[in-house]
Parts: structure tokens; C-alpha cells; sequence
């Protein structure tokens, strides 16, 4: 029987829910996530003794009998004393799907997708479950994945221990500091385009006139991308809403970006700090020259060329593919040039301007 996924339980109810093919109790009491096994296999009749036990612990906390140790809901005929003071130990993979569904109300969809989910199948492509023999894992991890993977794994795997030990879900963290051991990967640095190289590609869009193209329709974007250091979703999910009537001032706190294959809306940039930008002469002719006369506070600002949102990663392979292919800068220092290197220019140019500023 597969595991089936379930939403988060309201504070003061108790859900049950399938966990590897047991029944398990999950619920929120006194800003504490409690994850409950019944020992029971998933059945028609063992969910509704579940659900019996989950209309008593509801019942509790209403009268104020709740007992945070969960004893007072174990059977007691299949406890010992020594059970009773010293949880079972979880399977690695439990834990880790119990640590991301604590996490996934504080982090964006990007960081579930790109962080959390890859060490969820990584755990699941190793035999060995990690909390038994952490270094039989540890061997089964690195050949299932590259080292510097395995790595940011292990890094993700430690801080749910950390976690599960505060929650008293394990006795110790088996995986605390093994990370420390293996070679950590350096981010390239960036690579920034000139002055030239960045006049030379808005004007490239600006001049497009190939046939059965519509590049000109991104020489905007293209220029609010260089002129002011945002991220690409930023500006594909920008708003006029988030733009002063006279253009003066931008507000980025939302973008959208791409989660799997589907676009989503996120009311708050990367680092959860809302900016107001201000606007350079040149920006702010832009903005208004595209501004309609009474915008909809809801529009895009850079839509498609077909009204809708605009999707990055259909930009960037072919409209910016096929523009800097032609200006022979697709490549610089051996780095493949993304639209968020827009980004990595502005910031360059800019410490460029304080360093001659104050030399």
C-alpha cells in the first residue's frame, strides 16, 4: 500500500494519516507538532479505532486532560515500563518526511522543491536506513548520488536529527557533523558583462527583426533585468500595483517562479525582505512608457507575448538563447550566461561606481 499524503491538521484536531502502511495520529498542541504511531496497519477497521483515538485525545484537549507524554493513549497491555519512557525509534526516511512537513509552512515552494524533496528520494534510493547504521547509509548515499550532494544531504539529514531531538522523536543524532568530512563544492563566481557587452544586448532586442520572432517584445524586461539587479522572477511576477503612479518607486515583495513544471505565485521575495527600489531617470521612462493609463493594480508589468505570465525557463532557451548566440556572449570564462546574470552585472557595476566614488 502506498503512503498517501496528507495536509497539515488544523491546531486542536487530530488527523490520521498512513505512514509506511501504519496508522499514525498527527496534531499541533501548545505550538508542539506531535507525531502519534498507533502500531496499527491500514485498514478499514484499525482507521476507525484510529479515528476513536483521535476523538479522545480532541476530547482532552477541551476538558484539559491532554497528557503531552502520549502514554495515557498507548495500549498498555503492549508496553513495558521501560517502552513507556523510551520512544521507538523511527525510520530515517519517517523522520525526515515528519521534519519536512514541520518546515514546509516556513519555507518557499523553490526551497521545498530544489532543498528538501532531493533528500527525501536520496533516502529512498539507500537500503540501509540511516539511523541503524549511519555508515553503511553514509557508503549507499555517496554511490547513489555525487559527493558534493551527498554532502548538502547529510547537512539536511543532521539538522532534522537536531530536530528530532528536540522533539524527542530520537535519542541522538547519529549524523552530527559527518557532512564536515566530505569536500564542500565552490559556487562558481559570478561573471558580470561589461558596460558594452550589456548596451549591446538591450539593443539587440530593441532592433530584432527577424521574421516569425517576437524578441522585440522582451527588450523591456531585458532592460528593467540590467538596469535594476533584480531576479528574473521578481520582474516576471511584478505588478503595477507594486509601481508608483509616477514610476519613481518600485515595490518588489512577490515573484513568480517555476516549481516543477508549473509557475506559482509567491507574495514574498527570496530572503522574505520587502524592498522599495528606486528608480534611475532612465528606468523611470521605461516603466512609464509601457504603463497603461489606468493599469489594473493586479496586471503584470512584463507579461507574454500572449497576456499571461511569462515562463523563465521558455525566455531564457529561446529568445535569450538566440540573441546572445548571435552577439557571441551565450558563454563568458567558461560559464553558460543566464538571464540572472542581468543581476550579477548591476551588482558589479555598482561596487565598481563606490569603489571610484571613494578612491
Amino acid at each position: 500500500m502506498t503512503q498517501s499524503k496528507s495536509r497539515k491538521a488544523k491546531k486542536g484536531t487530530v488527523q490520521v494519516k498512513n505512514s509506511n502502511d501504519r496508522l499514525q495520529l498527527v496534531f499541533s498542541w501548545q505550538r508542539k507538532r506531535y507525531y502519534f504511531s498507533t502500531g496499527l496497519p491500514d485498514s478499514p477497521i484499525n482507521r476507525k479505532l484510529a479515528e476513536q483515538k483521535a476523538r479522545q485525545i480532541e476530547l482532552d484537549f477541551v476538558s484539559g486532560n491532554f497528557d503531552p507524554s502520549l502514554d495515557k493513549y498507548r495500549p498498555e497491555v503492549e508496553l513495558s515500563e521501560s517502552q513507556r519512557k523510551t520512544p521507538a525509534t523511527p525510520k530515517l526516511l519517517d523522520l525526515w518526511e515528519q521534519y519536512m512537513e514541520y518546515r514546509t509552512p516556513n519555507i518557499s515552494p523553490t526551497t521545498l522543491n530544489s532543498t528538501y524533496e532531493p533528500v527525501a528520494a536520496h533516502i529512498r534510493k539507500c537500503k540501509t536506513d540511516g539511523l541503524k547504521n549511519p555508515l553503511k547509509f553514509r557508503t549507499e548515499l555517496l554511490k547513489a548520488t555525487t559527493e558534493s550532494q551527498a554532502r548538502r544531504s547529510l547537512m539536511q539529514i543532521s539538522a532534522a536529527c537536531d530536530w528530532g531531538l528536540k522533539h524527542n522523536l530520537i535519542q541522538e543524532n547519529p549524523f552530527s557533523g559527518m557532512y564536515l568530512d566530505m569536500l564542500q563544492s565552490k559556487a562558481p563566481p559570478p561573471v558580470a558583462f561589461t558596460v558594452e557587452e550589456r548596451d549591446r544586448i538591450i539593443a539587440a532586442f530593441v532592433n530584432d527583426s527577424r521574421p516569425g520572432t517576437d524578441y522585440r517584445h522582451y527588450a523591456p524586461f531585458v532592460k528593467f533585468l540590467f538596469w535594476t539587479g533584480c531576479r528574473p522572477c521578481e520582474a516576471i511576477g511584478l505588478r503595477w500595483g507594486s509601481v508608483l503612479p509616477d514610476c519613481s518607486r518600485v515595490h518588489f515583495h512577490e515573484s513568480i517562479v517555476e516549481i516543477s513544471g508549473r509557475k506559482v505565485r509567491r507574495k514574498e521575495d527570496k530572503t522574505a525582505v520587502k524592498r522599495w527600489f528606486t528608480c534611475p531617470d532612465n528606468l523611470k521612462e521605461l516603466l512609464q512608457s509601457i504603463r497603461p493609463e489606468h493599469p489594473d493594480p493586479e496586471a503584470l508589468v512584463f507579461p507574454s507575448p500572449k497576456g499571461h505570465s511569462m515562463t523563465a525557463s521558455n525566455f531564457r532557451d529561446r529568445g535569450w538563447t538566440a540573441i546572445l548566440s548571435e552577439l557571441g556572449l551565450s558563454m563568458k570564462e567558461g560559464i553558460k550566461m543566464t538571464p540572472y546574470n542581468c543581476r550579477d552585472t548591476f551588482i558589479t557595476l555598482q561596487g565598481r561606481c563606490c569603489i571610484n566614488i571613494m578612491s
